[in-house]
């Protein structure tokens, strides 16, 4: 399974009604992370450029793909990314494996 930061932002309407009826928006995309064979390690709400953040991790990127495509189907959404993280160990095995491959620069 793979980690993936999702940063999204709300639509005005998407607000206006969390802020009518006020509700725990992680409670209401667990489900269907877990029904796309995943896990939701956490959502928060944030100031900025995005309203929320949240760490999930995904059986692969056709998963993460269509979460994504199911969320930004609702319209609720104005901004939604999905950016694939590593864990250290990951990382130290990408940098052995660049140090096995030459690139040669264009000249």
């Amino acid at each position: 399974m793979s980690y993936y930061l999702i940063q999204a932002s709300y639509t005005g309407p998407a607000i206006a009604a969390m802020i009518k009826n006020p509700q725990d928006r992680a409670a209401a995309v667990r489900p269907m992370i877990e029904k796309a064979g995943g896990k939701l390690h956490g959502l928060w709400f944030t100031f900025g450029e995005s309203d929320v953040v949240a760490i999930a991790e995904m059986p692969n990127n056709v998963s993460a793909a269509a979460l994504s495509m199911a969320i930004g189907a609702s319209g609720a959404m104005s901004s939604y990314r999905s950016t694939p993280l590593m864990t250290s160990g990951e990382a130290v095995e990408a940098m052995q494996k660049a140090g096995a491959v030459s690139y040669s620069a264009p000249k």
